[in-house]
Protein backbone atom coordinates (compact mmCIF):
# COMPACT_ATOMS: atom_id res chain seq x y z
CA UNK A 1 0.00 0.00 0.00
CA UNK A 2 1.16 3.54 -0.74
CA UNK A 3 0.18 7.06 0.16
CA UNK A 4 -2.38 8.87 -1.98
CA UNK A 5 -1.24 12.47 -2.25
CA UNK A 6 -3.27 15.36 -3.56
CA UNK A 7 -1.93 18.93 -3.69
CA UNK A 8 -4.54 21.56 -4.44
CA UNK A 9 -3.76 25.23 -5.17
CA UNK A 10 -6.45 27.89 -5.68
CA UNK A 11 -6.17 27.63 -9.47
CA UNK A 12 -5.40 23.94 -10.09
CA UNK A 13 -4.67 20.50 -8.75
CA UNK A 14 -0.87 20.41 -8.69
CA UNK A 15 -0.40 16.74 -7.83
CA UNK A 16 -2.73 13.76 -7.62
CA UNK A 17 -0.75 10.53 -7.41
CA UNK A 18 0.62 7.86 -5.09
CA UNK A 19 4.03 7.70 -3.44
CA UNK A 20 5.88 5.65 -0.83
CA UNK A 21 6.86 8.59 1.39
CA UNK A 22 6.75 12.37 1.60
CA UNK A 23 8.54 15.00 3.63
CA UNK A 24 6.50 18.13 4.27
CA UNK A 25 7.80 21.59 5.19
CA UNK A 26 5.50 22.06 8.18
CA UNK A 27 5.46 25.19 10.31
CA UNK A 28 7.24 23.25 13.07
CA UNK A 29 9.94 21.71 10.86
CA UNK A 30 10.31 18.87 8.38
CA UNK A 31 7.61 16.21 8.76
CA UNK A 32 8.05 12.74 7.27
CA UNK A 33 4.96 10.73 6.38
CA UNK A 34 4.90 6.99 5.64
CA UNK A 35 1.93 4.67 5.12
CA UNK A 36 0.04 3.99 8.32
CA UNK A 37 0.74 7.45 9.77
CA UNK A 38 -1.69 8.58 12.45
CA UNK A 39 -4.29 11.22 11.50
CA UNK A 40 -2.75 14.68 11.47
CA UNK A 41 -3.58 18.26 10.51
CA UNK A 42 -0.61 20.61 10.14
CA UNK A 43 0.24 24.04 8.78
CA UNK A 44 2.54 24.03 5.75
CA UNK A 45 5.35 26.55 5.53
CA UNK A 46 7.01 27.95 2.42
CA UNK A 47 9.50 25.26 1.48
CA UNK A 48 10.26 22.11 -0.43
CA UNK A 49 8.10 19.01 -0.18
CA UNK A 50 9.92 15.84 -1.18
CA UNK A 51 8.01 12.91 -2.65
CA UNK A 52 9.64 9.48 -2.88
CA UNK A 53 8.61 7.55 -5.96
CA UNK A 54 10.32 4.14 -5.89
CA UNK A 55 13.95 5.16 -5.22
CA UNK A 56 13.80 8.70 -6.61
CA UNK A 57 12.97 11.89 -4.72
CA UNK A 58 10.91 14.54 -6.49
CA UNK A 59 10.89 18.06 -4.99
CA UNK A 60 7.81 20.30 -5.20
CA UNK A 61 7.82 23.85 -3.85
CA UNK A 62 4.90 24.64 -1.56
CA UNK A 63 4.03 28.24 -0.77
CA UNK A 64 2.21 27.79 2.53
CA UNK A 65 -1.08 26.15 3.43
CA UNK A 66 -2.37 23.13 5.35
CA UNK A 67 -2.06 19.35 5.12
CA UNK A 68 -4.35 16.62 6.39
CA UNK A 69 -3.17 13.03 6.80
CA UNK A 70 -5.83 10.37 7.26
CA UNK A 71 -6.05 6.70 6.23
CA UNK A 72 -3.00 6.91 3.91
CA UNK A 73 -4.56 9.87 2.11
CA UNK A 74 -2.76 13.20 2.25
CA UNK A 75 -4.61 16.31 1.15
CA UNK A 76 -2.49 19.44 0.92
CA UNK A 77 -4.21 22.78 0.37
CA UNK A 78 -1.65 25.42 -0.59
CA UNK A 79 -1.54 29.10 -1.51
CA UNK A 80 0.62 28.10 -4.46
CA UNK A 81 3.01 25.42 -5.67
CA UNK A 82 5.78 25.18 -8.22
CA UNK A 83 7.29 22.18 -9.92
CA UNK A 84 11.07 22.16 -10.15
CA UNK A 85 10.99 21.67 -13.92
CA UNK A 86 9.65 25.23 -14.16
CA UNK A 87 12.65 26.72 -12.31
CA UNK A 88 15.36 28.63 -14.15
CA UNK A 89 18.31 28.23 -11.76
CA UNK A 90 20.03 31.44 -12.95
CA UNK A 91 16.82 33.44 -12.45
CA UNK A 92 16.29 31.79 -9.05
CA UNK A 93 19.78 32.84 -7.96
CA UNK A 94 19.15 36.40 -9.15
CA UNK A 95 15.82 36.47 -7.26
CA UNK A 96 17.59 35.24 -4.12
CA UNK A 97 20.14 38.06 -4.35
CA UNK A 98 17.41 40.65 -5.00
CA UNK A 99 15.28 39.36 -2.11
CA UNK A 100 18.29 39.52 0.23
CA UNK A 101 18.97 43.12 -0.83
CA UNK A 102 15.29 44.08 -0.55
CA UNK A 103 15.12 42.69 2.99
CA UNK A 104 18.20 44.67 4.02
CA UNK A 105 16.65 47.86 2.57
CA UNK A 106 13.13 47.33 3.99
CA UNK A 107 12.12 50.23 6.21
CA UNK A 108 8.61 49.41 7.45
CA UNK A 109 6.92 46.23 8.66
CA UNK A 110 4.94 45.71 5.46
CA UNK A 111 8.08 45.86 3.32
CA UNK A 112 9.96 43.57 5.74
CA UNK A 113 7.20 40.96 5.67
CA UNK A 114 6.99 41.04 1.87
CA UNK A 115 10.79 40.87 1.50
CA UNK A 116 10.99 37.98 3.98
CA UNK A 117 8.34 36.01 2.06
CA UNK A 118 10.17 36.63 -1.24
CA UNK A 119 13.45 35.53 0.35
CA UNK A 120 11.90 32.31 1.67
CA UNK A 121 10.40 31.54 -1.78
CA UNK A 122 13.74 32.19 -3.48
CA UNK A 123 15.55 29.92 -1.00
CA UNK A 124 12.97 27.17 -1.56
CA UNK A 125 13.47 27.35 -5.33
CA UNK A 126 17.26 27.02 -4.96
CA UNK A 127 16.85 24.17 -2.46
CA UNK A 128 14.44 22.32 -4.76
CA UNK A 129 16.77 22.68 -7.72
CA UNK A 130 19.62 21.30 -5.60
CA UNK A 131 17.52 18.29 -4.51
CA UNK A 132 16.79 17.51 -8.13
CA UNK A 133 20.47 17.75 -9.10
CA UNK A 134 21.78 15.43 -6.34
Amino acid sequence: MTLNIRIIAPDKTVWDASAEEIILPSSTGQLGILKGHIPLLTAIDIGVMRVRLEKEWLPIILLGGFAEVKDNNITILVNGAEEVSEIDIKMAQENLEKATTDLAKAKNNKDKIEATQNLRKARARIQAANVLNT
